[in-house]
C-alpha cells in the first residue's frame, strides 16, 4: 500500500519459501533417527502454516483500508465485516477468511506484506512447530521468501 514502484498495483506472486532447520546433534532414536528433522514433518508444517492458509489466496495489511473495502461483501456494514478481522489480526498476527463478496480467500496480516515481513511472519508462525515436531531438538535457523526467481528475502530470530 505505501509502493512507489510498480509494485503499487494489485499484483500477485509465485512464492518459494524455503526453511533452514539447525541443530547441535542428530535425533539418536525413533522414526527421525540420525535426521535433525523429517523433511516430510517439515513440509506437513510448512502446507499447514503458510501454504494452505495463503496459497490462491490475496494477502493485504489490516491499514489497507480501501483494498479492504474491495472484498467486503455486499450490503454488510463495513464496520461489522472488519470488527472481527481486526480483532484476530490482533490477537494472533493474521487473519483467514473467506467472508469476501466473491467468496476468495483474504489473509489479512497486521504488516504490510512485503517479502521482508511475510518471512518474518512465517517465521513466528513456523517456529514453535518445527520445535514440537522434532522433540525440542531443532531449531528453526530461518525463513526465506522467494518473491521471484532473482528476489527474495530472509528473516532469521536469534
Amino acid at each position: 500500500m505505501t509502493h512507489g514502484s510498480k509494485c503499487r498495483h494489485l499484483h500477485g506472486h509465485r512464492y518459494t519459501i524455503e526453511a533452514t532447520c539447525v541443530s547441535d546433534h542428530l535425533q539418536s532414536v525413533g522414526e527421525q533417527s540420525d535426521m535433525v528433522l523429517d523433511f516430510g514433518f517439515l513440509k506437513d508444517e510448512m502446507m499447514a502454516e503458510i501454504d494452505t492458509p495463503c496459497d490462491h489466496g490475496f494477502l493485504a495489511s489490516i491499514e489497507d483500508h480501501e483494498l479492504l473495502a474491495m472484498f467486503r461483501p455486499d450490503g454488510v456494514d463495513p464496520q461489522d465485516w472488519i470488527v472481527p478481522i481486526r480483532s484476530s489480526v490482533k490477537r494472533q498476527g493474521y487473519c483467514l477468511t473467506t467472508d469476501t463478496r466473491l467468496g476468495t480467500k483474504l489473509y489479512v496480516l497486521d504488516v504490510n506484506p512485503t517479502a521482508e515481513q511475510l518471512s518474518r511472519h512465517w517465521f513466528r508462525r513456523l517456529r514453535p512447530v518445527v520445535t514440537v515436531r522434532s522433540g525440542g531438538l531443532a531449531r528453526l535457523l530461518n525463513i526465506t521468501v522467494w518473491e521471484t526467481p532473482n528476489c527474495q528475502a530472509t528473516y532469521a530470530e536469534p
